[in-house]
């Protein structure tokens, strides 16, 4: 019990570390990121603008369906062609194939690891 105290006291500590760095530098970061993207601002800033521009982007995504799905269905087709044509294929195109597979199964591993709260066991202690 005296550890998870500890941790808890830990965890206090870093959290007001970090509160009082943000309070010190936020407003700075914030001004400097508003000056930065300031094309990227709408006014006026109301409801009303914010209403229609989250409609915008979201008949716009809508809209790209059609194209993203097409461009899905050449690239299967392209990994079909590739295994018809599987016996022609060299030792460099199946290294290359086996690391981006390996690299898959890493961030899959890594996503699930974050997942648990950063352990490997599924147990906090």
């Amino acid at each position: 019990m005296a550890s998870i105290a500890s941790k808890l006291r830990q965890l206090q500590s870093k959290a007001c570390q970090a509160t009082q760095f943000a309070s010190k530098h936020g407003e700075v970061y914030y001004k400097q990121m508003i000056e930065q993207n300031k094309e990227h601002i709408q006014e006026p800033a109301t409801v009303e603008t914010c209403n229609r521009l989250a409609k915008q982007l979201f008949y716009t995504r809508l809209a790209s369906v059609p194209g993203r799905r097409e461009a899905f269905r050449k690239e299967v087709d392209q990994v079909k062609q590739a295994w018809k044509n599987r016996k022609d294929v060299k030792v460099e195109e199946l290294g290359v194939a086996a690391l981006f597979g390996l690299e898959c199964f890493a961030w899959y591993c890594a996503g699930e690891i974050v997942g648990r709260g950063f352990t490997f066991t599924g147990y906090k202690v």
